[in-house]
């Protein structure tokens, strides 16, 4: 399982990585709408000398177009060793150093929460990769355990609180069982599939609005339960990304989260399917035991690495709970060494769609070159000409095309990203 979810990732690493590449100029370059330098300096004179730990980035080393794209180059090749299985850990760490870089000189681009999830992820992935170089010698490695169950806690809290902000935001359409009536039409960048799905009835939509509480909010019980369980679960919360990304636009996070959907599984569950020498050699390993760590003992840096999992732990527990409004763990020093470590993202709370949109607006933008003729800018992701089918934008997160989107749900008279943009 290690080794499809290190390639899964590999793979969300990449896609994520050529979407900034192809628009790193146009958002943060020197003619950008929001460039690196700006963002620099202003955390320079907020900031002082706590400025590269309050904003943790590579492009304090340099801040050129260049730059960016030497960074997206680099974390490209990551991502491709990372997918194939070399240098695993080196590979896991470049990559979600590079990317955090990208998400802290962002700006407003970046702030999605599956940016956010992908570096919490990646974070983690760094423990749990093999430290040997080459892949026929780090699939001997044995699976940290103590990673491991970081993970599945991520996909717990990532899928429980997908399902509880439903509620406990109090939007009625959630209550009544009509976000879905909304939903298909109102997404930020749908797919060709939205617009069939929009056409069904109201019977049909509740019955996905119930489909999904019982996946988001029952579920995710099952990912500490019996093998048979998890397997119940696996294919609900896979079945669920399936139909989110086959009915909008939502970048690389269907795939992410399905690489996280991997840790429900074990390669127990697929001895039967291997040669006998390959079934006995895995199960040796014994992957995906946290007994694995009682037979290896506890040295030094092992103690070390529990205290940090023990900490990510409890931050990761009070952040779930403080999101369904329970200060059961509100301690202050743990409060204070969570605010420490907002810039590295490494325990975030997430919580999607939490209010449902009900009527869509778009923003038109026109040009002209004399002041009389005026023409319409076609974007070439969010809808535009009615008879235009809608895109399959794939594992692309177009940025300026997502912005528009809630630009026209918050206004665009207060947004300075807009008026930049329009300048540009």
């Amino acid at each position: 399982m290690r080794r499809l979810f290190l390639g899964l990732l590999g793979v969300t690493y990449l896609a994520a990585f050529v979407s900034f590449w192809v628009q790193a100029e146009g958002l943060v370059g020197a003619r950008g709408i929001a460039p690196v330098a700006d963002l620099l300096h202003e955390a320079t004179s907020i900031a002082g000398s706590a400025r590269f730990w309050k904003l943790p980035t590579v492009f304090w080393l340099g801040h050129s177009d260049a730059m960016l794209h030497v960074v997206c180059a680099v974390g490209v090749v990551a991502s491709l060793l990372l997918t194939v299985g070399v240098a695993p850990r080196i590979c896991a760490a470049l990559a979600w150093l590079l990317y955090l870089s990208i998400l802290s000189i962002g700006d407003i681009f970046l702030g999605y929460q599956w940016d956010i999830l992908l570096v919490e992820t990646g974070f983690l992935s760094i423990w749990l990769a093999p430290a040997r170089l080459r892949p026929e010698r780090a699939a001997r490695e044995p699976v940290e355990p103590m990673a491991l169950w970081l993970l599945r806690f991520l996909l717990f809290k990532l899928m429980f609180l997908s399902g509880a902000v439903k509620l406990l935001s109090g939007d009625p359409s959630w209550r009544n069982l009509t976000a879905m009536d909304f939903h298909h039409l109102t997404t930020p960048l749908p797919s060709l599939v939205s617009w069939w799905a929009y056409q069904l009835p109201h019977a049909f939509q509740a019955l996905f609005v119930i489909g999904n509480f019982i996946v988001e909010l029952g579920f995710p019980c099952l990912i500490f339960a019996p093998r048979a369980l998890r397997w119940i679960g696996f294919v609900g919360f896979v079945g669920l990304q399936l139909a989110i990304g086959a009915a909008g636009n939502y970048g690389y996070f269907n795939l992410l989260s399905i690489a996280l959907c991997v840790w429900m599984l074990d390669d127990a569950a697929f001895s039967s399917w291997l040669p006998a020498r390959q079934s006995r050699a895995r199960q040796s390993r014994a992957d995906s035991s946290p007994a694995s760590a009682v037979r290896r003992g506890w040295p030094p840096q092992r103690i070390v690495l529990a205290g940090c999992a023990t900490l990510l732990a409890l931050l990761s527990a009070q952040q779930l709970l403080g999101r369904l409004g329970i200060r059961a763990l509100h301690f202050e020093p743990l409060t204070t060494i969570g605010r420490t470590l907002t810039p590295l993202h490494l325990t975030s709370a997430y919580g999607l769609f939490a209010v449902m949109t009900t009527e869509r607006n778009e923003i038109l933008l026109e040009g002209s070159t004399d002041g009389v003729d005026w023409k319409p800018y076609i974007f070439r992701y969010k809808p535009g000409p009615l008879e235009r089918r809608p895109p399959i934008v794939g594992l692309h997160m177009p940025r300026i095309d997502w912005q528009m989107w809630f630009a026209s749900l918050r206004g665009c008279g207060g947004s300075a990203w807009f008026h930049r943009f329009m300048v540009r």
